[in-house]
């Protein structure tokens, strides 16, 4: 079995496990592939935890939960130094964050400081101790999650640290039949008394013959320019359409035209694709820019969101 063969059968396995929510699951194995982070946005019930508990049965990895509250410390999340007596030194003891699949839910709920931690574990791959660091797992996937509805309590990500996120996903609850099927399946669960097993189980080397598969996959230049046209246009939206100049205050940075290849490299390859097409770009395009668009005061007051900005972008800068 070729490594696309192995990616596409756990795809369609996931979402016989994640009913309702394939856009999530593919994104998981999107983020797997371009090897990014994953931002998770939704009310509580819809299978974020178990989508990710899923995908870590199916992988040779460690899978970690972390609960963010608000009295969490860096040291809670990266580990610390321990005094060792008996020794009259002091030894690393390593936490949650030295384990491949980290799942830290409802992040916006830490302070400050342990987001910042975090933000130095997802973007160097890497803890520091004093002046000590150490290199986090080469396979190292940070799915976050954040509670749309209940906002007391909370610390708002700041634009530098979701920049870091490779996509946000926004879920959404199940349609009805999907409702019904996942009504099913938990009454199963509860009569075997145990979940469903994954078909196979990659290796950290089958992920990294699939991730080096995926960069290899043929990108033709006006493709390549279609995605960077697209980022340019959130910067300077004037070129395209005034009520988009009003509508956005800042736009995506060159870390966001990195992500989009990545997205669409992995989302073509994910289906069997051998190319990249501009609709691999659309495909992935609200997921990455999502999350890195600031919207002006007066696009908020028009009741214009992130999605509904990005999707006026992609009609308006014809492709390549």
């Amino acid at each position: 079995m070729t490594n696309q063969q192995q990616f596409q059968a756990l795809r369609e396995w996931l979402q016989t496990q994640i009913i309702g929510q394939q856009a999530l699951t593919d994104r998981l194995l999107i983020a797997l592939l371009a090897d990014g982070h994953l931002l998770v946005e939704g009310a509580p019930g819809l299978a974020k935890t178990k989508a990710i508990k899923t995908l870590a049965m199916a992988i040779e990895g460690d899978f970690h939960r972390v609960q963010f509250t608000p009295d969490l410390l860096p040291a809670d999340i990266t580990g610390s130094d321990i005094y060792r007596p008996e020794t009259h030194s002091f030894e690393f003891q390593p936490g949650p964050l030295f384990h491949n699949l980290i799942l830290a839910d409802e992040i916006n709920r830490a302070p400050a400081k342990v987001q910042s931690a975090l933000l130095e574990a997802m973007a160097e791959r890497q803890i520091s101790i004093g002046k000590q660091s150490y290199p986090l797992p080469s396979l190292f996937l940070v799915m976050a999650t954040q509670n749309p509805i209940e906002q007391e309590g909370t610390y708002p990500l700041p634009e530098a640290q979701l920049d870091r996120f490779l996509m946000q996903v926004n879920v959404a609850y199940p349609n009805r039949d999907a409702e019904l099927a996942i009504l099913r399946l938990a009454r199963q669960e509860d009569r075997n008394q145990q979940r469903a097993t994954p078909p196979l189980r990659l290796s950290s080397d089958d992920i990294t013959a699939a991730r080096a598969a995926v960069q290899g996959l043929y990108l033709a230049e006006p493709v390549e320019r279609y995605m960077v046209e697209l980022i340019l246009a959130s910067r300077d939206p004037g070129r395209y359409a005034p009520e988009l100049a009003r509508w956005i205050e800042y736009g995506a940075s060159p870390r966001a035209t990195i992500a989009l290849e990545r997205c669409a490299r992995a989302h073509a390859w994910l289906h069997g694709q051998d190319y990249v097409s501009p609709d691999n770009v659309q495909a992935v395009a609200h997921d990455v820019l999502r999350h890195r668009l600031l919207l002006s005061f007066e696009a908020q007051a028009n009741g214009q969101n992130s999605d509904a900005v990005i999707q006026r972008l992609l009609e308006q800068v014809p492709v390549s």
